[in-house]
């Protein structure tokens, strides 16, 4: 079927409602990429590749932005372990383990629940007829999000006897489990302060979060520090200090979004809206995207924690050796994580603009992004992989065994980064459960069980562990990039995406009709 015409409203043609001026070239009227224009004129060809060129290095501008928030954010939590590692081994054991797994049953939920966003707010900013549809998707993501912490909060509360069943000490649990508690606190104000970023990131008001950060970093330090070596809380003045610095992140972020010039020039605030929120079927399409968000978050990161489990297994040297590997990757997947975030809120933005061919390009460019700096990052650490251990250890055995994997992580990089910059493009769709699906496939019935065989039966030892990651992490940037290239029928995205914006528009119009 051919594609439908670009019908033109001129809410799409403001400046402000178009990510204030990334879209002042409508990508819409980009050359045809059919037979016809491809053997068409050099102008034709020229200005494609002009066009293209722009792309890749917009992407690469919106991606800065994100890489730096997600390494502060990431930090708030080290500078955590660190400060509360002080007290001694047990304090660093139980905060480790804590703030591990806050992420994987926990923290998931928002980064995960929130790339339901990715695909309903970025195509709705610029595909909605009604510019304040954004903010009713925000709030409802907010709003679920935290009822969906009902379950993990009662997991956490309960924690204690779950971990003495999987053989932990006695003392390490109870103290996990006290730890958790505490930090439930925080965990509605995370969740918020994810949430409001998105919006925001749907909006291309990429540079907010990070400010924030940048602000509470120092905050962080001085909380940390005094809650937990200047009075008797000691250890679970960290959970206490984290809860504080969650909701500050969130009301910091609220205060910054409401005095943002672009922000207010959008018109995408609406005012609170409980009855649009709350609306049945909106929350179900919410919930088709959030929980395979979730899933697609949270099974790449507790495959991860496996291997750090594993290898803990293996002696003191070779865990020593994947905490160093563990941090250094957990740095560099930043990057295509802050891609990853571009390309999602960039296609999304495109297939609302009900751009095709816009939104291919996007894909394709933010692929083409990943692997240049997967490139780099791999060429730099096979360069330095004898010395990049010294950063953070002195232990020359371990070092050396770092320098003996390191070629493994070095060589997922470019594959790594298909996955993430990839796996936006596929958030921007609406297609989480695709990435869901390959990562858990690629994870636990490839990744792991090679990588234990190897480490446990094979006399691999930690190469063993790492050697299942790079084949895990290859199996889903290749898949997911063949879907991009082969397996994505844009003009049918745009069609959906403009059917899902029609719907939430009469949903709400519904809801104003019975008001009024």
């Amino acid at each position: 079927m051919p594609p439908s015409p670009i019908e033109r409203d001129p809410l799409l043609t403001e400046p402000s409602r178009l990510l204030s001026s990334q879209y002042t070239e409508d990508p819409t009227n980009w050359p045809s990429t059919s037979v016809t224009s491809v053997v068409g004129s050099e102008e034709e060809r020229s200005a494609l590749q002009f066009n293209e060129l722009k792309l890749f290095f917009s992407l690469l501008v919106d991606s800065i932005p994100v890489i730096l928030s997600y390494i502060l954010q990431n930090s708030i939590q080290t500078i955590s372990i660190v400060i509360t590692g002080r007290l001694g081994p047990h304090e660093l054991s139980v905060a480790a383990f804590s703030l591990m797994l806050a992420f994987v049953t926990g923290w998931c939920v928002a980064l995960g629940g929130t790339t339901a966003l990715d695909t309903l707010g970025s195509q709705a900013f610029t595909g909605s007829t009604r510019p304040t549809d954004l903010s009713v998707h925000f709030q409802r993501c907010v709003l679920l999000l935290w009822i969906l912490l009902v379950p993990v909060g009662a997991l956490w509360i309960f924690m204690e006897p779950i971990l003495l069943v999987l053989g932990q000490q006695e003392d390490l649990a109870k103290d996990v489990q006290f730890f958790l508690r505490l930090l439930i606190i925080g965990a509605p104000g995370y969740i918020g302060f994810e949430s409001l970023k998105k919006y925001l990131q749907c909006q291309g008001i990429m540079q907010a979060s990070t400010i924030v950060l940048l602000v509470i970093f120092p905050i962080n330090v001085v909380l940390n520090i005094g809650f937990v070596h200047y009075t008797s809380l000691g250890l679970f003045g960290s959970p206490i200090a984290l809860s504080i610095i969650y909701w500050l992140a969130f009301a910091l972020l609220c205060i910054m979004t409401y005095f943002s010039p672009t922000h207010r020039n959008n018109g995408t605030w609406g005012g609170i809206q409980f009855r649009a929120v709350l609306q049945q079927e909106s929350c179900v399409s919410f919930f088709r995207l959030a929980i395979p968000g979730i899933l697609m978050v949270g099974t790449e990161w507790a495959a991860f924690e496996i291997v750090a489990l594993a290898a803990g297994r293996l002696g003191s040297l070779p865990l020593a050796a994947q905490s160093v590997i563990m941090t250094l990757d957990q740095i560099l997947n930043t990057l295509p994580f802050g891609i990853g975030v571009a390309a999602s809120t960039r296609v999304g933005n495109l297939i609302g603009l009900r751009s095709a061919i816009g939104a291919r390009h996007a894909a394709h460019a933010a692929a083409f992004l990943s692997v240049v700096v997967g490139a780099v990052v791999m060429i730099t650490l096979m360069s330095t992989k004898n010395i990049i251990g010294y950063l953070m250890s002195d232990d020359v055995a371990v070092v050396q065994l770092v320098s003996v994997v390191m070629p493994f992580v070095a060589s997922f990089q470019i594959a790594d980064g298909l996955a993430g910059s990839c796996g936006g493009s596929l958030r921007g769709q609406g297609r989480q459960h695709l990435g869901a699906f390959y990562n858990f496939v690629a994870y636990y019935v490839l990744a792991l069980p090679l990588g234990i065989f190897l480490a446990f039966r094979s006399e691999y030892g930690l190469k063993g562990l790492w050697i299942g990651q790079l084949v895990g992490l290859t199996v889903v940037g290749i898949s997911e990039y063949v879907v991009i290239l082969v397996g994505t029928d844009w003009e049918c995205e745009v069609e959906k995406g403009v059917r899902r914006n029609l719907e939430e528009a009469k949903r709400l119009a519904q809801i104003g009709d019975s008001v009024n």
